[in-house]
């Protein structure tokens, strides 16, 4: 058991932040002992707006390597935890409460895992929701690897809180940005780590070049002990890309061969329906639909939507011709869950009719 009280580092990089770096050094400031800003060669007032916040403000040479910059900052901190904060990320009052009271808690951890929301819609609620390591013991020097998609692999004592940073992006970031630090690697012949392969495949495929997505997200999956996350999401990519090029037989077996190595996602679920559906195979569609509800697999990269709304809607269209009540039922859901989304007020007008 610790003493109580300990004293935390906000560690942040950033580039042309104006808009955002503002509203989270506000909240910062309401719980850390010490800011550190990492400008990566900024053109506009992210420094002059940070340096309002802090005085430790520092440049940092970019080259191409996230974890580089991160290091850095690590490096300038002294408190006794550290935590990392992305320059469009925001905290409310109730997460800083909650900070503040891990601080003051007598809890001995070596990191604390903290909830990471994304995707927030204008309802305030959030689409995607994960774990990252957020607050980290200094005197363990953990170390950011990745040039891209950087992380730091958790060791010692971890906790898991429900501390939940929420990721509001204002600005989106280059589409080819990431791809062209990993083209890049790949010409001076850097070994990809098996993180890094599958992380350089979802750039290809985000990027739309789909063969070469499929050549490396068949390698990937292919590698044995991978982080089970990120294998899951390689055979759903892997579908994907097949739907894209129209090769449906090939996008149905990938998946089957996911559940061979996977409990069934909520996602996993409703991919496969789309498919049955497709294919006008009812019975099946509704049966993968209703199979999405249920899962408890919560693993991976997974849209919160695959639970709830995506499920609602697809199965309320597909009872309204031979059971009114359920398809009723279904809607009525739906409704409630995103009384604003667009298939759900176009529903609305059938069930009123």
């Amino acid at each position: 058991m610790r003493q109580k009280a300990f004293t935390l580092s906000v560690c942040m990089i950033a580039k042309d932040e104006e808009n955002t770096i503002g509203r989270i050094l506000k909240c910062a400031s309401e719980f850390a002992d010490e800011i550190i800003v990492v400008d990566t060669g900024s053109t506009d007032s992210t420094k002059n707006i940070a340096k309002s916040f802090t005085k430790k403000v520092f440049d940092f040479e970019w080259k191409d390597d996230f974890a580089s910059a991160r290091n850095f900052a690590f490096e300038k901190a002294t408190c006794d935890f550290l935590i990392w904060l992305d320059a469009d990320d925001f905290i409310s009052s109730g997460n800083i409460e909650k900070i503040k009271s891990l601080k003051n808690s007598d809890i001995d951890f070596d990191v604390c895992m903290c909830k990471y929301a994304l995707d927030i819609d204008e309802n305030n609620i959030p689409h995607f929701v994960f774990e990252r390591e957020r607050i980290l013991k200094r005197s363990q020097n953990f170390k950011w690897v990745g040039k891209v998609h950087e992380s730091i692999c958790p060791s010692g004592k971890i906790i898991h809180s429900d501390i939940t940073i929420e990721h509001r992006k204002i600005k989106q970031n280059k589409p080819a940005r990431n791809l062209k630090i990993y083209q890049k690697m790949k010409r001076e012949n850097e070994e990809f780590s098996p993180r890094e392969l599958y992380y350089y495949a979802r750039e290809l495929y985000y990027n739309n070049f789909l063969s070469s997505a499929i050549k490396n997200l068949k390698k990937f999956v292919k590698i044995s002990n991978t982080y089970p996350p990120d294998n899951l999401s390689a055979y759903i990519m892997l579908s994907d890309c097949f739907l894209q090029k129209n090769m449906q037989k090939h996008a149905k077996k990938v998946l089957f061969e996911c559940l061979s190595h996977h409990n069934p996602t909520s996602e996993l679920c409703c991919k496969l329906a789309k498919i049955f559906e497709n294919e006008n195979k009812i019975q099946e569609a509704i049966f993968w639909y209703n199979s999405a509800l249920i899962c408890t697999n919560k693993s991976g990269f997974n849209s919160l939507d695959y639970a709830s709304i995506i499920p609602y809607i697809e199965l309320s269209k597909l009872y309204y011709r031979t059971d009114y009540q359920t398809a009723k039922q279904f809607h009525i859901l739906a409704k409630s869950t995103a009384p604003n989304n667009k298939a759900v007020l176009y529903n609305e007008q059938f069930f009123k009719q």
